[in-house]
């Protein structure tokens, strides 16, 4: 089709260079799909090519300890995508002896893989023709087509998906699928798109009726919690207290300071060293620091509670919030 070919053109001339284009091994195009889930490409590489170092095939992921996986990801957020990996590389180990599976229901009942993800997987690995559709597809569609319908409800997506499907058919999925991703990036954009310089100009409804800013429509419906956690900073000599956390929360698996987490944002009896506040997808977290020499005073623990040597810290896996934290104090 005319849409098609115009992209797969553009593609061949724009497309970019990175660590996993081209890969066919679908233990890597996995990983590099999970680590670019909520996570941009500049940041996403490399920590891709960290963990490739460090968990090379999907028996040394399954093999490894949850902490150890928690570490490597570190700073990367989103820390259950990590635990989703290390648990569906241990399904694959046990439930399909060691080899990946290969059919995209198979490989959409992992854990941690939705409709985005397991298309993505089956075409990048397996050239199978499923579209791979995210924020950038159901942005260019909605404009090139005209589609007013709202790019939040599934029925959209679904829609979206269907005609990418038609779109795709004489083509090769692992090309058209990237060529979509990399015109969205870099052509396509949310905002400011190259539309002067667009070869998609003579298709593009949005580009001929003057819409382009206003689609795709789309109107979340996102409520934004606000928590309020209160870290206790208990420091003697060279040894700081620390705990784990393990509630079914945020950050599970992940290290923190001793932390109370209270329903206002009114400040604890204790001297604070600092405040800063931390934006998660669907949370806010207010945050303050707390200086707690006496360790009697230290709330219960909630989890496995230690006291270790300041020194050691980055033996283990903290959230970007106390990582941010404990950087202020050197």
């Amino acid at each position: 089709m005319q849409f098609t070919d115009i992209l797969l053109h553009w593609y061949a001339d724009n497309k970019r260079s990175l660590p996993w284009r081209g890969e066919r091994d679908v233990y890597r195009v996995w990983v590099s799909e999970i680590i670019l889930q909520q996570t941009r490409i500049q940041q996403g590489w490399d920590y891709y090519l960290r963990f490739i170092k460090a968990f090379p095939d999907v028996k040394a992921l399954a093999e490894a300890d949850e902490e150890q996986v928690l570490r490597v990801w570190q700073g990367l957020g989103y820390y259950s995508r990590a635990r989703n990996m290390h648990a569906a590389a241990q399904s694959v180990m046990r439930e399909h002896e060691g080899k990946f599976p290969s059919t995209y229901e198979q490989v959409r009942q992992l854990k941690g893989i939705g409709d985005y993800t397991a298309a993505a997987i089956c075409a990048f690995a397996y050239g199978l023709p499923y579209p791979a559709v995210d924020g950038n597809v159901l942005r260019i569609i909605s404009r090139v087509f005209g589609i007013h319908d709202n790019i939040a409800d599934n029925s959209t997506r679904k829609d979206i998906t269907s005609l990418c499907q038609k779109l795709m058919k004489n083509a090769d999925p692992s090309d058209f699928n990237q060529a979509l991703m990399d015109f969205g990036s870099l052509q396509c954009t949310p905002k400011n798109p190259d539309c002067e310089h667009c070869p998609m100009q003579g298709e593009c409804y949005a580009f001929k009726h003057q819409q382009v800013d206003t689609l795709p429509v789309n109107i979340k419906r996102i409520q934004i919690k606000n928590r309020y956690f209160h870290y206790f900073v208990c420091i003697n000599h060279d040894e700081i207290i620390i705990e784990k956390r393990e509630k079914e929360d945020i950050w599970k698996g992940l290290y923190q300071l001793p932390m109370s987490e209270t329903k206002s944002s009114k400040r604890l009896d204790y001297k604070l060293l600092y405040q800063t506040k931390h934006q998660l997808t669907h949370q806010t977290l207010h945050a303050f620091f707390y200086d707690t020499p006496d360790a009697s005073t230290l709330p219960e623990s909630a989890g496995q509670r230690l006291k270790i040597k300041v020194k050691d810290i980055d033996n283990y896996a903290f959230p970007k919030l106390i990582i941010n934290f404990f950087n202020t104090l050197q």
